[in-house]
């Protein structure tokens, strides 16, 4: 029995849609974007970076404690779990079939459309990037050196006497999802009973955290409109037009993988694509304005439970553990076409064997993409696993923003669609919820307004 009263449902009749408004605020950045970039207004180009700035902070800021409790709580109610074990290791093998699909998708269109061949772009003036991945570097990575996955990057700024070390705090989110795993398999293995009050902590500080985080979320249509503003007003299409073919590869490789791989599969699981994108949206929109998986996680989560029907405690470790390692568009797309782009840029020949190397790295590396620094070091760790020149990273780092929005979006389509093929593989799907037939108390609390009296 519904307690709203007349008053709440008028209001909530009014009320613009929360989606609506992300794509107001998108409109509006654009625009704004443009102008700053066609009449060089720099003041409306640094408000917008510095309202993107801000949004994507504070979604970072949520995201160390949100793993770690997330993960906690999930591991420890494991135990409520059938079949844990079978879960987790179909979720990983989903993983890495659509990741190789992804990558398949990425290769074949490199071949179609050669997009190094078409770039009109020197190559006399490249150089190798400063951040560089390898597989020690990847091993390394997941090695926690502190209980938060605390990291301290230092160097030296100015000359002479005015030499000074700069330092900056940041986490290591995959070394964050090993502490978390670590701890809720430790609170498994003493015992509930000993283990109670510590995993009531987390329950606790997940609540809050989320809490917060959805206030944070309440933020995403200014958000939006700041950092897709920045991007129009610095990334115009005098800078992407040298990479042309290749930065339309990547959008068309994204699009398949988002629109055609996943409803297919989804539809071979006798689960439908139009309600699938109407549970994910909100998820896939975020992700692409603040190109951060990891940030999305929180929405991806709810969407996720709320939304598709998948359960909680299933959820509450899939999705984490996807937000970190399940990158199709980062891990799949982007570093075939970029390989296959740096190749033909230097004039090198790639054979059947490399193109098999391209898969096997981006299938069995996707993991580095959360452990490093993003999609640029797995790019370096494809092109120095195939022999080609780093200096060809450079060059496509001008445009790198614009083509990681696409790319992220993709990651969170695939972090939200794996868990719920896998939960309808194992029968624990809700698919009334999937489905819409029956709708969570909370599925709309992200975007729910407060009701006036």
């Amino acid at each position: 029995m519904s307690t709203s009263s007349p008053a709440a449902d008028a209001h909530a009749r009014r009320s613009i849609p929360f989606w609506a408004k992300v794509f107001i605020g998108l409109a509006v950045g654009i625009l704004l974007g443009y102008l700053a970039r066609t009449y060089e207004l720099t003041w409306l180009t640094e408000l917008l970076v510095t309202v993107g700035t801000i949004f994507v902070s504070l979604l970072k800021a949520v995201v160390v404690p949100l793993v770690l409790f997330a993960l906690v709580v999930s591991i420890s109610n494991l135990r409520q779990v059938n079949n844990a074990a079978k879960l987790a290791i179909n979720t990983l093998v989903w993983f890495g079939i659509t990741a190789a699909i992804s990558v398949a998708i990425g290769i074949t269109i490199g071949l179609l459309t050669n997009p190094g061949s078409h770039a009109s772009i020197d190559t006399s003036t490249a150089h190798a990037v400063a951040t560089q991945g390898s597989w020690l570097d990847f091993l390394k990575s997941l090695v926690p050196g502190n209980i938060l996955g605390l990291q301290v990057d230092s160097s030296l700024e100015g000359e002479g006497a005015d030499l000074a070390v700069s330092s900056a705090l940041s986490f290591n989110v995959l070394q964050v999802v090993v502490i978390g795993i670590a701890l809720g398999a430790a609170a498994l293995a003493v015992g509930e009973q000993v283990a109670a009050p510590f995993v009531d902590f987390a329950k606790a500080g997940l609540e809050i955290f989320q809490k917060l985080t959805w206030w944070i979320i309440l933020l995403a249509p200014i958000g939006s409109a700041g950092l897709i503003g920045k991007a129009v007003a610095n990334y115009g299409w005098d800078l992407v037009a040298p990479l042309g073919i290749f930065t339309l590869d990547v959008y068309l490789g994204c699009a398949l993988v988002m629109f055609v791989m996943y409803p297919a599969l989804l539809a071979m699981h006798g689960l439908s694509p139009i309600r699938f994108f109407k549970g994910a949206g909100q998820a896939i929109q975020l992700a692409f304005v603040s190109r951060s998986s990891v940030g999305t996680l929180p929405v991806t989560q709810q969407n996720v439970i709320e939304r598709l029907g998948v359960p909680r405690e299933y959820a509450s470790f899939a999705v984490p553990i996807g937000a970190t390692t399940k990158m199709d568009g980062c891990a799949s797309v982007y570093p075939a076409l970029a390989a296959i782009t740096v190749a033909q840029l230097f004039g090198v020949h790639l054979g059947v064997g490399d193109y098999l190397l391209i898969a096997f790295v981006s299938v069995v590396g996707s993991a580095a993409t959360a452990g490093l620094t993003g999609a640029i070091v797995m790019l370096t760790l494809t092109l120095s696993t195939l022999g080609l020149p780093l200096e060809g990273v450079g060059l496509l780092l001008a445009i790198d923003p614009i083509l990681d929005m696409m790319r992220t979006a993709t990651n969170v389509a695939g972090q939200a669609a794996i868990p719920a093929i896998v939960a309808k593989r194992h029968g624990i799907l809700d698919e009334d919820v999937y489905n819409g037939v029956v709708s969570s108390s909370d599925a709309a609390l992200p975007v729910r307004e407060p009701a006036t009296a």
